[in-house]
């Protein structure tokens, strides 16, 4: 063998050592690289989404009327679509106008007349797209014309048009629609004058236009809400949008910071309203069409997704007002240059979390998941339990700013299920309520969440309202819960076990056993995820905490997309839920267990399904006030009735730190902002530096066997050479 070729096999070799998860190069381009668990976003439609995980890609490529400021706290409005955040007017039942300080009471409806940006061009789309004539050139498409599309960017030609009024009002229209789940409708049904009437249209209207279609056809037609008016919402000219709400509600200009307040363009809806357009997976459940400063380019289910920049996206300067903290933390740097920074975003499922937070040590990823604020935290214990750890992420640059954040996370009960529910009469509605108590008092968050998972560290909760929002007591001795808590010596600490099992009895299972027929008592916990196994030692602790009283707690595990459909059935008993803030006000987490907003019934987000006459009326009497003592003391006053009628197992507020590699500038932590991507900027050329440095190949097994190669030929070769000698002096002989 010719030893040339055993050098050219192990430079091919070096060269194949790069254990990037990402095609070679792209370490060097504008791309920001991150992570998803599980399953691909369920709803990527702006009406329709309400999961945390669709948020990275519905915030930025819808923009609502008003976002946060980026930097500012306490969290501030901004404009986004519209021009100003403006101050709605307020009228009498008379349709006479009131001072803007009149009782709320004495308020028959408030009129919100907001100008809308002007020059806002939607993404290109081909939804869009016309010929020289001006007609649309994809919106009479046949089965045959959509065969084999699978995006719409298979078609050939795109196109836009500006953001008028119009669109936000097809858009708050579309919330009646009986085709998709819109979680909010029931909420705006009871502010948006005539909305409620407009969903009873709209399902009559539904109903006719399917009549004589299979109702198993994927494909349905087009439902064109520019036809049905809506007193409630109208543009007043392109550019000046009019919502007249019920009454006075101070909350509805946080609404109007979400998704569910994004201008939808009805081009959009009817191309997907088109032959074989479902069967091919198109809709706006998937393929957003949007104004922000991101479009949703690629989709592969369950595996990536990609956004990559709006070239059509409006002149937005990065913010230049933030405290002191943030001028030393660079985060001002930035001041008043366009945004977005970044012109690709590429999001890779990573089902395990030991592997993502690897590939993040690595340099392979540059921020966890944008939409989770506890990577930090994590990162932050694996810190602190080992100083390698430590030495290693201080040494290489990397950043967990923390924060104190507006999230809570609880078990909660079925009050539909008539073993932990209500109940049906007086004395099981008792009963009832003593096995919550009970498994109230049992669940011990302080330990589990306080001295064991350290990983989702936070303060043991007494009541639904996290520190932070007007009206939580979090925190206080005097805001302590008394049904799970007493204090001692000054100190607030969890009742004893012992005063479980009393209650446990009293609701009719002593030591865990039904009394009547002396079966043991079995609880389904209706887990919102797949059990992987960083997710079992969890599991365990939770069903230890049960056993404590004699109660045996089986775990129906199942992914996020199913649990939903569990829910809206009403067929769950025990559950796992977290809520990060949507807008800061107390409205935001107590109408969580607000009757009208229950999920099996109304589609809403009390997935408890709880009702209570003396909570409902105290939170429509809260809706109309401003913070101040009134406003308290019903916020009091609904604690109050939720804690003893224990519809949650209040659990913990978690602390927030985000999770940035060095090359990751402007990354502040926070729970309101959904649209950080766009503030985020990157530096390509020393992340590709760093991850050259940090992941060298390991060489001597190549370049030691090569040696070990080179001996065996040069021996090898010297035998042969003897050999020939040999054979060359016999022949002469």
């Amino acid at each position: 063998m010719n030893p040339r070729w055993l050098w050219a096999v192990l430079l091919v070799c070096l060269a194949g050592c790069d254990n990037s998860p990402h095609p070679q190069g792209s370490e060097r381009t504008n791309t920001l690289f991150m992570a998803f668990q599980e399953r691909s976003p369920r709803y990527l439609d702006p009406t329709a989404s309400y999961a945390n995980n669709e948020t990275p890609v519905v915030y930025h490529v819808h923009e609502p009327l008003y976002g946060y400021h980026y930097l500012k706290r306490p969290y501030t409005l901004v404009p986004k679509a519209a021009a100003e955040v403006v101050q709605p007017h307020y009228l009498d039942a008379k349709g006479q106008p009131l001072p803007d300080d009149a009782p709320g009471d004495r308020v028959a409806e408030s009129v919100y007349d907001i100008p809308i940006r002007r020059g806002v061009m939607y993404a290109p789309h081909p939804a869009f797209a016309r010929d020289e004539q001006g007609h649309y050139l994809y919106h009479a498409l046949t089965a045959k014309d959509t065969e084999g599309k699978r995006s719409p960017f298979d078609f050939p030609h795109t196109g836009t048009r500006e953001l008028v009024a119009d669109d936000f009002v097809y858009a708050f229209k579309r919330h009646a629609t009986p085709r998709i789940e819109a979680p909010v409708f029931g909420i705006f049904a009871e502010y948006v004058v005539g909305l409620k009437a407009y969903g009873e249209r709209i399902r009559a209207e539904d109903k006719a236009l399917r009549a004589n279609l299979d109702p198993a056809d994927r494909d349905k037609p087009f439902l064109d809400f520019r036809r049905w008016p809506l007193d409630g919402v109208q543009a007043l000219d392109p550019h000046t949008l009019r919502i007249r709400i019920k009454g006075k509600y101070p909350q509805w200009k946080y609404w109007l910071a979400m998704t569910f307040a994004a201008p939808i363009p009805w081009e959009a809806e009817k191309f997907y309203a088109q032959p074989g357009m479902a069967r091919n997976g198109m809709a706006l459940s998937r393929w957003p069409v949007g104004t922000g400063p991101y479009m949703l380019r690629e989709y592969e289910q369950d595996r990536r997704h990609v956004l990559v920049r709006n070239p059509l996206y409006h002149l937005d300067p990065y913010p230049c007002e933030g405290d002191d903290v943030d001028r030393a933390a660079g985060l001002l740097a930035d001041c008043g240059k366009p945004m977005p920074f970044i012109d690709r975003v590429e999001f890779n499922v990573e089902k395990e979390r030991v592997p993502l937070k690897s590939k993040f040590a690595q340099g392979y990823i540059d921020v966890p998941e944008i939409e989770r604020v506890d990577w930090g935290v994590e990162f932050l214990a694996d810190m602190n339990d080992a100083d390698a750890t430590r030495d290693r992420f201080d040494e290489r640059g990397f950043r967990f700013p923390q924060t104190v954040d507006l999230t809570t996370w609880y078990m909660g009960f079925n009050m539909l299920d008539p073993v932990v529910g209500k109940g049906d009469t007086p004395e099981r509605e008792a009963k009832n309520r003593k096995l919550r108590q009970a498994l109230s008092i049992a669940m011990d968050w302080e330990e589990g969440y306080g001295r064991i998972f350290l990983y989702k560290a936070g303060d043991a909760a007494h009541g639904p309202l996290p520190a932070g929002i007007f009206g939580s007591r979090h925190g206080t001795v005097e805001g302590h819960n008394p049904v799970t808590h007493h204090v001692v010596d000054g100190k607030v600490l969890r009742r004893p076990v012992e005063e479980a099992r009393r209650l446990l009895a009293e609701a009719g299972y002593p030591d865990g056993r039904d009394a009547r027929t002396g079966r043991p008592l079995v609880l389904n916990y209706d887990f919102q995820r797949a059990p992987t196994p960083e997710l079992k030692a969890e599991l365990d602790w939770t069903v230890k905490q049960f056993a404590k009283v004699g109660v045996q707690l089986e775990i129906r595990a199942t992914d996020f997309n199913q649990y939903q459909e569990k829910t809206l059935k009403g067929k769950h008993q025990i559950f796992f839920g977290g809520w990060v803030a949507d807008y800061p006000d107390a409205e935001n987490f107590l109408f969580l267990l607000y009757g009208p907003n229950s999920k099996s019934k109304h589609e809403g987000e009390n997935v408890a399904n709880y009702e209570s006459a003396g909570f409902d009326k105290r939170f429509r009497q809260m809706q109309l006030l401003d913070d101040g003592p009134e406003k308290q003391r019903l916020i009091d006053e609904m604690v109050t009735i939720a804690r003893a009628d224990a519809p949650w197992i209040f659990g913990y507020h978690p602390f927030a730190a985000g999770a940035y590699a060095p090359w990751v500038h402007n990354g502040k932590p926070g729970v309101m902002g959904r649209d950080v991507i766009r503030y985020h900027r990157i530096d390509a050329a020393l992340r590709a530096q760093r991850q050259a440095e940090w992941n060298r190949p390991v060489t001597w097994p190549l370049w030691g066997g090569a040696a070990a190669g080179l001996v065996l030929v040069v021996l090898g070769w010297q035998a042969y050479r003897r050999r020939e000698g040999a054979v060359a002096l016999a022949g002469k002989g």
